[in-house]
């Protein structure tokens, strides 16, 4: 999500393109020495990536309300935390400290301070003790003397059970068998032999949740289109007690051939695939299951099309979506869903007796070229609390938010208006009735590309700008709501990392991109640019690249 510190360098990575493709011109009229190609090359990706430093990388909150990130400077990665509330930032641990320790209780393996290679951390007894997960191993840390370091045995007495024979439609090395844990971590479920089963956490005990999963008919798979893998698709209930999921049926969808590029003698892989114009494609039968019970209830209504609001599969690869299109009531009475027609012109808004397998039309829309509900995610949030639906649509010619009555289907008003698009609404706030969203091509003058983070109400008042500085803006909110972390910058700007409350104001400075090292080399950043379209009054943002 925060890439924002990438900016620099892919602009100097395209620059570099652009200079390839301009020796390949002249080459017969200028042959290039080795001199000028290292020249080149010092602008690769690989080359300048290490020379710019501070840049915030994947931060993490807390469930406290801090947040903490990777700093990596010339010196190596420090661990730095952040305390909005009392507008603080400093190291989250002594990490000379925690090496020793670490390196003491690892057998052998030594840790060095400036290179901890740690992935995730919890602290605990006034940030004495820390939780770390490093290099494949769990431990913890009393940091209030000496330091020393214990591992820390897995939760779940699950040894990971052989899932049986890979789905059909799975090459062999794609995907790993994957089960997905209940909210409160006391299940799984995963597939085996086209069937869903759960296992207990605690004891590994294994229970068949169905039993009439038959290749190319099973529940749950993942294994339609070009993208595959052996986990389970489904979406727990709050309240850990059931399952959404599906029954997909490929039983009648002709297979597509495919022989993958090697070294060697290759393998045929066959998959089922229907192309433009087939009569029979992949469909899914929803159902939704009582883990305790082993009992599954089938929704009352036709299959449904393997389509999401946003692509061309159930879940959708290279954003942060997983199953979006479903999402449950807190108290897992109902299932709120969007089906989706082949060609993405229609949709359907749906609600689910998850007791009765009831099923009942809430509204829908038609869409003369294509439908989708957001950029990379599902923007449109199942309210039951308040009776109500958030709604994404184009139908104004921007994509706009709208409120709908969950019972009647009506519009109650349109949220958001005016030029440019919604393009992903990162938190509902229910009891304050207010959205939080990223925007882009709202701001007159600015770069339509340049994504800006916005509040409005549900009534459609008090829109209001979050991130006022004109650059590209990445938000990652804490867990409660109450901030947000937004690293800001552009092609020619280095990035600026700040802690915000929901007002908007800032609390924390947090980091300061330096691409001082990268200068030194020469690089210069791009020059933006705009023209006027073809019809001589739309404004186009583009970028001129010059040879280094």
């Amino acid at each position: 999500m925060f890439a924002a510190n990438k900016r620099l360098v892919v602009c100097a990575v395209v620059a570099m393109g652009s200079f390839s493709g301009l020796a390949i011109a002249q080459q017969s009229a200028h042959p290039y020495t080795a001199a000028e190609y290292a020249q080149a090359e010092k602008f690769m990706q690989y080359n300048v990536n290490p020379l710019v430093y501070h840049g915030v990388e994947r931060p993490t909150w807390l469930a406290d309300g801090r947040m903490w990130y990777r700093d990596t400077g010339p010196d190596g990665v420090t661990y730095t935390l952040v305390d909005p509330a009392k507008k603080i930032k400093g190291a989250a641990f002594d990490q000379t400290k925690l090496a020793a320790a670490m390196t003491a209780a690892a057998g052998g393996r030594s840790f060095k301070a400036d290179a901890l290679p740690i992935t995730e951390f919890q602290l605990s007894d006034g940030d004495k003790t820390v939780i770390v997960s490093a290099g494949g191993q769990k431990l913890r840390c009393d940091l209030s003397g000496a330091g020393v370091c214990t591992s820390v045995a897995s939760t779940s007495a699950v040894k990971r059970p052989a899932r049986g024979a890979r789905p059909a439609g799975v090459p062999a090395g794609r995907g790993k068998p994957e089960s997905v844990a209940s909210p409160d971590k006391t299940k799984e479920v995963f597939i085996r032999d086209n069937n869903l089963w759960v296992v207990d956490a605690a004891t590994g005990a294994e229970k068949q949740l169905t039993t009439d999963g038959v290749k190319d008919y099973g529940y749950a798979t993942d294994n339609a289109g070009w993208s595959h893998s052996t986990g389970a698709i489904v979406l727990w209930s709050p309240d850990s007690k059931k399952v959404a999921t599906f029954q997909q049926d490929q039983r009648k969808v002709r297979e597509m051939y495919l022989v993958p590029v090697t070294n060697s003698h290759p393998s045929l892989q066959a998959w089922k695939y229907p192309l433009v114009g087939d009569e029979n494609v992949t469909m899914i039968e929803r159902v939704v299951i009582d883990v305790d019970s082993a009992k599954v209830v089938r929704l009352k209504m036709p299959p449904d099309q393997h389509r999401s609001t946003i692509c061309d599969d159930v879940v959708c690869r290279g954003g942060d979506t997983t199953w979006d299109d479903v999402q449950w009531s807190e108290d897992g009475k109902t299932l709120g869903f969007v089906s989706t027609s082949r060609d993405h012109k229609q949709e359907w808004m749906r609600v689910a007796d998850t007791t009765t397998g009831e099923v009942r039309e809430v509204m829908g829309e038609t869409s003369a070229k294509f439908f989708e509900s957001g950029n990379n995610r599902v923007n449109w949030k199942y309210l039951p609390k308040s009776n109500e639906l958030l709604w994404f649509s184009e139908r104004d010619g921007w994509g706009q938010m709208y409120l709908y009555d969950l019972t009647t289907g009506k519009l109650k008003n349109q949220m958001t208006k005016g030029e440019g698009n919604v393009t992903q609404v990162l938190r509902v706030d229910e009891a304050a009735r207010m959205i939080y969203f990223l925007g882009v091509g709202k701001e007159a003058g600015r770069d339509p590309y340049f994504s800006h983070l916005y509040s409005v109400r549900f009534d459609g008042s008090g829109m209001k700008l979050l991130t006022p500085e004109n650059a590209d803006h990445q938000i990652a909110f804490s867990k409660d709501g109450k901030y947000f972390v937004d690293a800001y910058s552009t092609a020619v700007q280095p990035q600026t990392a700040v802690v915000r409350d929901t007002t908007g104001k800032m609390l924390v400075e947090v980091a300061k991109q330096d691409i001082s090292k990268l200068v030194a080399t020469g690089w210069v950043p791009p020059t933006p640019i705009t023209v006027k379209g073809r019809d001589g009054k739309t404004d186009l943002y583009g970028f001129l690249f010059k040879p280094t």
